[in-house]
């Protein structure tokens, strides 16, 4: 995927490049969903209330697991600048330290 052409996952304001080929789809609480690279589908999971992660049907082995892993130490959207202070702002690994949760 090249730079100037972004997997469906990538938010509009988030600066960062795909990161190998599209892999998984991420839907939402309300079922709507994306598909995406792991790096996007990650980000774009992490922002979400409720949200799950499927392997797409030719996705390299254990590429949900990975995303979903790496959703858990990702802010909701994190490429806003600003304080976090707030449970909502923070990512599930932070939010588990901090609150047991």
């Amino acid at each position: 995927m090249s730079v100037d052409r972004r997997c469906p996952a990538a938010h509009p304001d988030d600066p960062t490049p795909c990161v190998g080929p599209v892999v998984v789809t991420v839907l939402d609480a309300g079922k709507a969903g994306a598909d995406g690279c792991e790096h996007h589908g990650a980000r774009l999971l992490a922002s979400l209330d409720g949200g799950r992660v499927y392997a797409l049907p030719d996705a390299p082995y254990r590429a949900a697991i990975r995303t979903f892993t790496a959703a858990q130490g990702i802010r909701p959207f994190c490429w806003l600048d600003g304080p976090r202070t707030e449970p909502s702002h923070l990512s599930h690994a932070e939010n588990r330290a901090r609150y047991g949760r």
